[in-house]
């Protein structure tokens, strides 16, 4: 079971998710998109939070309200990190995940440390867990055909962009050609190229 919250901060909204419990944190970790932001108390046991960037958006591009959503919202889903105060939040995108076999369900691990952010929270706050939760839904996705789906999806739009890119290089090259032609009749058809019969090439004298 996968949990839905809609952060309301922004227009359009925006959709935070996770996983029910570890199991269904490894399948996130598994068939996660690469437009998915990922975020995890530091340090400490939390749920897995997700947050999926619009296509165009980079994880620079998270709106600092939304950013405070997600954040409060893996804190809130931590035994100890709800709790706390003042921990680090850490976040990444989710092709900056990284699983080996040797790890236990849920755990993971990054490919490089550099692209990992990190925000320290000061407390809980309140008002947006209750702003969140109550637009919290539980639905059964089939994480590994959405994957799926989506990059067959991805393949299919980049085999029509080179298509669309074949055909213009073949318009060019067609345009060119025709230009050439056009030029080349253009110097043919020009006064002192032409020649007549009066010109002495021929002439009916036969004296």
């Amino acid at each position: 079971m996968v949990f839905f919250f809609t952060s309301n901060v922004v227009s359009p909204h925006v959709t935070l998710f996770m996983g029910a419990d570890k199991h269904e944190n490894e399948d996130l970790i598994k068939w996660g998109w690469p437009e998915d932001v990922w975020f995890h108390v530091d340090k400490v046991s939390s749920a897995h939070v997700y947050l999926r960037l619009s296509a165009g958006q980079t994880i620079d591009d998270i709106p600092n309200s939304v950013l405070d959503d997600a954040c409060q919202l893996v804190k809130a889903n931590s035994i100890m990190g709800n709790k706390m105060n003042d921990i680090d939040i850490v976040y990444t995108m989710w092709s900056n995940l990284k699983k080996t076999p040797s790890m236990e369900v849920g755990q993971v691990a990054f490919h490089k440390e550099r692209d990992v952010r990190k925000v320290r929270v000061a407390k809980r706050c309140n008002d947006i867990i209750n702003r969140l939760n109550k637009t919290k839904k539980e639905a059964f996705p089939d994480l590994r055909q959405e994957r799926e789906s989506r990059d067959r999806s991805e393949r299919e739009d980049k085999k029509k962009v080179l298509r669309e890119k074949k055909e213009k290089e073949k318009e060019e090259e067609k345009r060119k050609k025709d230009e050439a032609e056009l030029k080349s009749y253009s110097t043919l058809m020009k006064p002192e190229n032409m020649t007549t019969n009066y010109d002495g090439n021929d002439s009916d004298d036969f004296m």
